[in-house]
């Protein structure tokens, strides 16, 4: 399957996040055992620990992400596209670095 453009111009390409799917499905698995761990009755903290466990293991994918838009669709614009559209860049990257604040 090709890889979908990440913006107007033909010569950008969205990368590939496959390489992640195996990280998720760990978390996904971690999930269904935090729900064991309710549905057993276990102790609070211990199911709290599993939960943070679960928000770095989220955060890492976050982070593996951004840093690959960075390192490709944002230096990617830089090459090929105009001001404009590498202003529009920059705004985006503030605009995710609020939301992960």
């Amino acid at each position: 399957m090709p890889d979908k453009p990440c913006c107007d111009h033909q010569q950008i390409q969205h990368p590939s996040h496959h390489k992640e799917t195996s990280h998720l499905n760990r978390i996904s698995g971690q999930i269904d055992g935090i729900k064991k761990m309710i549905e057993e009755g276990r102790y609070c903290p211990e199911i709290l620990t599993q939960l943070r466990a679960i928000r770095s293991a989220i955060k890492s994918v976050e982070l593996r992400i951004l840093d690959t838009h960075l390192s490709s669709c944002v230096a990617q614009a830089f090459l090929f596209q105009d001001h404009d559209e590498q202003r529009k860049k920059i705004d985006e990257i503030r605009d995710l670095i609020k939301r992960f604040e």
